[in-house]
C-alpha cells in the first residue's frame, strides 16, 4: 500500500563537494576550449573546438555534476538509474551546450544572439536534469511543486547565459578560475533547486522489481568524479599543450 509521506533524501556531503568539484574544472576546462572557437581558421577546426568545449560544459560541468549529485542523496528506499535515460541525459547536455557555444560564437557578438544561445542551452539543461529525474528506478512515484521547477529552469538559463557570455569575453586563467567557481555554484544551484522541488512518495511495490535492472552501486558517484576527473584534465592538458605549440610557431 502507498505510503502518506515522502521519503526524505539526505544528502552524502562528500558526494556533494565532487560534485561541486567536477562542476568547477569542467566550467573552466570548457572556458580554455571556448578560446579556440573564435580562433578557428578552418570549419573543421571550429567544429573540433566547438564540440571539445560543448563535452567538457556539457558533459563534464553539467552532467557529471548532475549525476554524482544525484548519487549522493541518499533515500530509505533503494534507487536504481535507468541506463538509457540516464545516457540521453548526457546527450541532452552536451548537445544543448554544444549547440549553444555555435550560436552564441557565429560571427559577430550581440546580445539577441547571447540570449537565444542562453535561452536553448539553458532549456537543454533543465531538460537534462528532468530526463535525469526521471531515470530514477524506485519504489515511489516523483511529484514536483511546478513553481519551484520554474525557478530551476530560470537558473538553468541564466547560468547558460553568464557561461556563454564568460566563454567569448574572458581571458586569464584567475578570471576563469573566478568564472568557473560562479558556474560550479550556479550549476550546483540549479540542481539542488530542482531536487527541493521533487518528493518521493512511496508505493509499497516491491523494490527488487522497480530497481530491476537499473544502475546502482555503492562507489558509483566516486567512479563517476574519477573518470570525468582524468577525462577533463586530460581535455586541459591537451588544449594548453596544443595552444603553446601554435604560440611557438606564431614566434
Amino acid at each position: 500500500m502507498p505510503h502518506d509521506h515522502a521519503v526524505q533524501c539526505i544528502h552524502d556531503p562528500v558526494l556533494v563537494a565532487l560534485s561541486f568539484l567536477v562542476s568547477v574544472l569542467g566550467s573552466f576546462t570548457a572556458l580554455q576550449m571556448a578560446i579556440s572557437i573564435p580562433a578557428a581558421r578552418t570549419s573543421a577546426q571550429r567544429w573540433q573546438a566547438l564540440l571539445a568545449a560543448g563535452a567538457a560544459m556539457g558533459g563534464g560541468a553539467i552532467w557529471a555534476m548532475h549525476f554524482i549529485a544525484m548519487l549522493a542523496c541518499r533515500m530509505e528506499i533503494p534507487v536504481a538509474y535507468d541506463p538509457g535515460l540516464t545516457v540521453l541525459s548526457a546527450v541532452f547536455g552536451i548537445g544543448a551546450c554544444t549547440i549553444g557555444l555555435a550560436i552564441a560564437g557565429t560571427g559577430v557578438f550581440s546580445w539577441s544572439k547571447l540570449v537565444l544561445a542562453g535561452t536553448f542551452m539553458g532549456l537543454g539543461v533543465a531538460g537534462m536534469h528532468y530526463t535525469g529525474m526521471a531515470a530514477m528506478r524506485m519504489p515511489a512515484t516523483t511529484m514536483y511543486d511546478t513553481n519551484i521547477v520554474a525557478v530551476s529552469v530560470l537558473i538553468a538559463v541564466v547560468a547558460s547565459t553568464v557561461a556563454l557570455w564568460l566563454a567569448f569575453n574572458l581571458r586569464g586563467w584567475a578570471q576563469m578560475l573566478g568564472s568557473a567557481l560562479v558556474m560550479g555554484v550556479a550549476v550546483c544551484g540549479m540542481h539542488y533547486t530542482g531536487m527541493y522541488a521533487a518528493h518521493f512518495m512511496p508505493t509499497g511495490e516491491d523494490a527488487a522489481v522497480a530497481t530491476a535492472g537499473g544502475l546502482v552501486g555503492e562507489y558509483l558517484g566516486m567512479g563517476v568524479f574519477a573518470v570525468s576527473t582524468l577525462l577533463l584534465t586530460t581535455m586541459l592538458v591537451m588544449t594548453m599543450l596544443r595552444r603553446q605549440r601554435r604560440a611557438a610557431v606564431t614566434i
